[in-house]
């Protein structure tokens, strides 16, 4: 919002815009336009590094699932702990 420039609210005022037409129908609007790229970006770099992480995080859990169940031969509470684990994890992300 503070990318538009000052003289739009005065331009809405001066027509005889309260405030919140001013933000919703001038302001708004042209500070969708400037925000939208970067939060895109954000978005996809945000895509990006979820994917990476849970290509990396998935083996890896479910290697120690598989070496706590060679020990304690309890294959389905590892599995079932590792997924719960996961599903937290991917919930952060």
């Amino acid at each position: 919002i503070s990318a538009i420039d000052k003289g739009q609210w005065e331009a809405a005022a001066s027509i005889g815009m309260t405030p919140w037409q001013t933000l919703r129908r001038a302001i708004l609007p042209q500070a969708a336009r400037v925000a939208l790229p970067p939060l895109s970006n954000s978005f996809i770099s945000l895509v990006k590094d979820t994917s990476l992480a849970a290509t990396i995080q998935v083996p890896e859990l479910f290697r120690q699932a598989q070496l706590i169940t060679s020990r304690t031969l309890e294959v389905f509470t590892m599995y079932l702990a590792a997924s719960f684990f996961f599903l937290m994890m991917r919930r952060l992300l």
